[in-house]
């Protein structure tokens, strides 16, 4: 099977067809990939646009491979079974954590200076990416959004693992997705444009909302 997108954008415009029933949401994208899919959903729906900064935390002997994540300044969420299966601790991560939160705030600042994120509580909230494949930062977002307490809390993505997806609809009221596809190995694969952002793109694409 080919690519299921264009590019970031177009994901974004289909997704927020199969969003407008959502009125003045905040939309939090997960940053890079997913401020471009916000962008047009934005554009689409109205409401507010900002980004929720999130962060893997990596196995020490494999650093691309998660064994968790943290958004701003919540608590790591750890995947318990990876975890057990690798012998690992929290406790053992400290270092990790510590490295990858440092990142995160300087993430934050880049992107929002000393700017907070709206108010969360009460409010329509839906935290956009541009795939799913694990799962282990939308997860860690989702779980920072709910703390807020908003009124309802949405995950939308134009395209995910399908066991990923799953797995994340205890996480949210809802989650959206334009496709599932069974042979998912990464989230590149579906998209025939998926350049890597940098920060000064992704500031870019803020100032266009």
């Amino acid at each position: 099977m080919g690519p299921l997108f264009a590019d970031r954008a177009e994901a974004g415009a289909l997704l927020a067809e199969r969003l407008l029933g959502v009125k003045d949401p905040v939309v939090l994208a997960l940053p890079r990939g997913g401020v471009a899919v916000a962008v047009p959903v934005v554009r689409r729906l109205g409401g507010v646009l900002d980004v929720l900064v999130t962060r893997k935390i990596g196995y020490p002997a494999q650093p691309e491979l998660g064994v968790g994540a943290m958004a701003e300044d919540g608590e790591p969420v750890f995947d318990e079974r990876l975890m057990t299966g690798l012998g690992l601790t929290p406790a053992g991560l400290e270092a990790v954590v510590e490295r990858e939160r440092a990142e995160l705030k300087r993430r934050v600042r880049v992107y929002r200076g000393s700017r907070p994120l709206p108010s969360l509580t009460g409010r329509d909230v839906v935290v956009v990416d541009d795939g799913l494949a694990t799962g282990g930062t939308a997860r860690a977002a989702l779980r920072f959004v709910d703390a807020a307490k908003p009124g309802r809390l949405t995950l939308a993505v134009p395209v995910g693992a399908p066991q990923t997806v799953r797995a994340l609809r205890a996480e949210a009221d809802e989650v959206v997705v334009l496709a599932t596809p069974p042979d998912f190995f990464a989230v590149g694969q579906w998209y025939g444009s998926f350049e890597q952002l940098s920060d000064a793109d992704v500031l870019d694409l803020l100032s266009q909302r």
